[in-house]
């Protein structure tokens, strides 16, 4: 990930830092308010659905009190409005029966008149309990003590489930008993209906903890008053009872309870709270992949993010070791400069004495005893190449001043051509070395710019020694040009190296950009160049083929000498 091997654990932990941050940042907060919102939602989801199964099992404890009562009316309606005499035709009996069925969807299965002996005396219904003596039955006690009585349910004579509704009258002074039997299959769907979800289903239970209908699905009941379903240790003041409890597997179930026929029956609605809260669970498991998935895009932004950021941090370290590396490398150059300017002071001493040395020696052959000496012209040779090789020289030695003070940088006229001879100069022995020719093809008629003469020798001398470290170990041409165009200086340096690569070639004017080794480049130099040129208003492009060569294209506004 990183180029500096050496220093890439820094860099990971400080991702890791960073993805911690960012998670920490963005969960705490989300999961405290997903937290509240949802601890909310579900007390006021359990509490709606507390409130629900309460009312519904209200209602239908209205409606089977209700049944109830109804059916209690219609006895206690046949018993006021006929006498003893006239329902004890079977006659007339068996034709307020068929009334009643027709008016109640069969409801009512038979009805009897009981005398106070408990001696059914008169009989309407499909079965043959004629003179059938009722006198030990639970139901018969209770009426003859309390005047009416809605039984529980009993098998009886008949072998299946029913109950009774009966109520006393008196003939005189002598009681008589009304009774019907009502069908167990209508009153039980009363109960059955009371069905929500999959698993709340409701039953009846006696004080004795006895079942009274049928319930839907499998229904323990404990021993004990109303099955052990409300504390009956306490006084009954409500009729309605909720709670939750585990049930005989250990599930949660929702009880909800009501006391029915004068407290003598309990509706027991139960159901399990994993399907009583079925919507909630699915609405937590929806919202729990809502948040896994949102968790896995903030972590994926966040190691993205992270990666990004630290890599930028990463570069910017490289940059900033690169940019200290620069300084000690200018701080190199500016300590060789200074020995430069020692050292051309030191040549330039010797030189001037060697000149003039040089100078005494050919006066002295001038000198009549020297007149006709064979080795005479060899000497005043050997004497004119020692002059021109000193003033050769100190030439070298001023240049070599001239760069290292930084002087020489007043604008003024100058002529390309002969700071591009003097470049050729400069770098002509390194060139020999290197096996790389010096060519020029210089327009004579080239019009003067107005420049800083040590800055152009600092733009050109830095395009030539670029090109003969390119080709140093192989060898090659370098090609100067120039020639006008239109009312600006074209400079053209070409060379035969191995040419720059399409990747770096839009980044060799980026300060502190190099391809050369560490140590060997300080990467200012094409920057500089490029800041000397665009100063001057001018332009400075480049052409390069890999395997083929580069072409430096300098492109400067000619200035006539009256500016």
């Amino acid at each position: 990930m990183w180029r500096k091997s050496v220093r890439a654990p820094y860099y990971k932990h400080l991702i890791r830092n960073m993805i911690f941050t960012i998670l920490a940042v963005s969960f705490v907060p989300v999961f405290f308010v997903s937290w509240t919102i949802y601890y909310a939602f579900a007390n006021a989801y359990h509490e709606k659905v507390n409130a629900h199964l309460v009312a519904l099992v209200e209602n239908h404890k209205r409606q089977i009190d209700a049944f109830l009562n109804a059916r209690l009316a219609d006895i206690l309606f046949l018993s006021e409005n006929f006498s003893f005499a006239q329902l004890n035709d079977p006659e007339f009996l068996q034709a307020k029966l068929l009334s009643l069925k027709n008016n109640y969807s069969g409801v009512f299965v038979d009805l009897g008149v009981v005398d106070a002996d408990g001696n059914q005396v008169a009989y309407a219904g499909p079965f043959k309990l004629s003179r059938v003596h009722y006198n030990n039955a639970p139901w018969f006690q209770a009426v003859m003590k309390n005047q009416v009585v809605v039984s529980d349910v009993f098998l009886g004579l008949r072998g299946f489930p029913h109950f009774i509704v009966a109520v006393k009258r008196f003939d005189g002074d002598k009681p008589w008993i009304m009774r019907a039997t009502i069908d167990f299959i209508a009153f039980n769907n009363l109960v059955e209906n009371i069905h929500v979800g999959k698993t709340g289903f409701a039953a009846i239970v006696n004080k004795k903890g006895e079942l009274q209908t049928k319930p839907r699905f499998q229904f323990n009941v404990a021993q004990g008053c109303f099955g052990r379903f409300i504390d009956c240790d306490q006084p009954l003041t409500r009729e309605i009872f909720s709670e939750e409890r585990p049930d005989e597997h250990g599930q949660m179930t929702i009880y909800v309870s009501a006391l029915l026929k004068n407290k003598e029956w309990l509706l027991v609605f139960q159901q399990k709270v994993s399907d009583a809260l079925a919507d909630q669970r699915f609405a937590q498991r929806l919202s729990l992949v809502i948040f896994v998935i949102g968790g896995a895009g903030i972590l994926a932004m966040a190691l993205l993010l992270s990666i990004r950021m630290v890599n930028r941090i990463a570069t910017s370290d490289q940059e900033k070791e690169m940019m200290n590396k620069q300084v000690i490398e200018s701080g190199k150059l500016a300590s060789l400069g200074e020995l430069a300017t020692g050292v051309a002071h030191e040549i330039n001493n010797p030189v001037a004495i060697m000149v003039e040395e040089a100078g005494w020696i050919e006066d002295i052959l001038t000198e009549k005893e020297f007149t006709g000496n064979p080795h005479m012209d060899e000497l005043h040779r050997a004497l004119k190449q020692i002059n021109t090789q000193g003033k050769r020289c100190k030439e070298i030695t001023t240049k070599l001043l001239s760069f290292a003070r930084g002087s020489g940088s007043t604008i003024g006229m100058v002529q390309l051509n002969e700071i591009i001879e003097e470049v050729i100069t400069l770098s002509s022995q390194r060139a020999k070395y290197a096996n790389i020719e010096l060519h020029s093809s210089l327009n004579p008629d080239l019009p003067e710019i107005k420049a800083s003469e040590t800055e152009m020798h600092q733009v050109l001398l830095n395009l030539v020694n670029n090109a003969i470290y390119a080709m140093e170990k192989t060898g090659g041409l370098i090609d100067f040009k120039t020639y006008p165009r239109e009312d600006k200086v074209v400079v053209e340096v070409s060379d035969t190296g191995p040419g720059i690569p399409e990747a770096v070639i839009g980044r060799i004017f980026d300060p502190f950009f190099t391809t050369k080794p560490v140590g060997q480049g300080t990467g200012l130099g094409l920057s500089i160049c490029y800041g000397i040129i665009r100063k001057m208003d001018g332009d400075i492009q480049v052409k390069s083929i890999v395997g083929k060569g580069t072409t430096f294209l300098i492109t400067l506004p000619a200035r006539n000498a009256s500016i």
